[in-house]
């Protein structure tokens, strides 16, 4: 039995890259969807760098919220590029190939980077919750100290939880098909593609999801019931709105981060559900980048008017 196993083994034609389909049915759009994905790509990467170059600049910004904000900024700049420059380069010649390597590298930058903006925005509801809810305290709390310990912690916890993963996906075999429907390299479909028995790595990045994306977002969400539960005790309402509009930048950019998140994640997999689950994974890994310089922005007085303004001249 384990010689014909092994055979079998022998017999397999272990693949050296991958074909990602991508928007491959729709070569009637593949022009218009290279132009729409380079515009998106051009305003992303605008819209972040200017509000990092902004909170550098301006000594106004330099506070808790911004130097997270930059943060969030840079994280986003790193994200699309991550992914955007791939897909123009396959809807501008073609050529669907990527390497088994350059697959690995965009997976491990790609989850990386996702689980350490879970980590950066559960931090930054956790400042606002100390701004709104603890205001007397809250510069002795919310130190310069704290705040370095708290992005790095962030950046940190994101690429080491990946490492762990990548390294039980490097044990993989993979010996075709070596299609993967996707528009980039994910861990589902890859794993789809593998040989070998997944079950371990099944198990391990089921346990390393569950710490990453639940236990922020429950630090996210039961900051804001406490925020908005404490703005409601607020007598006066001009005082309410302000301390709302204080929030609602960053509990808009929550709302749609988590919401296409776990809508493409919960999704069932299913043949009929793949193209609504491309559609899902277009906003959180293309739009949501470009969305949160302009929600930050345009609903932030200090970014539209002040900062800009001093920057210009």
């Amino acid at each position: 039995m384990h010689l014909i196993e092994q055979a079998e083994e022998d017999n397999r034609t272990i693949i050296t890259e991958f074909i990602l389909l991508g928007f491959g049915n729709l070569p009637e759009l593949q022009t218009l969807l290279f132009l729409v994905f380079l515009v998106i790509y051009i305003v992303t990467m605008s819209g972040n760098i200017l509000i990092i170059a902004l909170v550098v600049a301006d000594q106004h910004l330099h506070t808790p919220i911004y130097f997270f904000l930059g943060n969030l900024s840079c994280l986003e700049t790193c994200y699309t590029s991550t992914i955007l420059p791939r897909l123009l380069l396959s809807l501008l010649t073609g050529d669907r190939t990527i390497s088994v390597s350059g697959c690995f590298a965009q997976l491990y930058c790609f989850g990386s980077l996702a689980a350490t903006e879970c980590y950066l925005l559960a931090t930054m509801s956790y400042d606002l919750y100390l701004a709104i809810c603890n205001p007397l305290h809250y510069a002795a709390l919310m130190n310069s100290r704290l705040c370095l310990q708290l992005a790095a912690g962030s950046w940190i916890s994101g690429f080491l939880t990946c490492v762990i993963t990548m390294w039980f996906m490097s044990q993989l075999t993979f010996c075709g098909p070596s299609e993967i429907d996707h528009f980039f390299c994910d861990f589902s479909p890859m794993l789809k593609l593998s040989c070998s028995d997944t079950s371990m790595i099944t198990l391990v990045s089921f346990i390393l999801t569950s710490i990453n994306t639940p236990c922020p977002f429950l630090l996210t969400v039961t900051s804001y019931v406490c925020i908005i539960a404490n703005i409601l005790r607020i007598p006066s309402t001009t005082r309410r709105q302000k301390a709302f509009s204080t929030c609602s930048s960053h509990l808009i950019v929550v709302t749609v981060f988590y919401g296409t998140l776990l809508t493409v994640y919960l999704l069932p997999k299913t043949n009929t559900l793949k193209a609504l689950n491309k559609v899902f994974s277009v906003f959180y890994t293309v739009l949501t980048p470009m969305l949160n310089p302009l929600i930050y922005s345009l609903r932030n007085k200090e970014v539209k008017k002040e900062a800009l303004r001093k920057v210009i001249r």
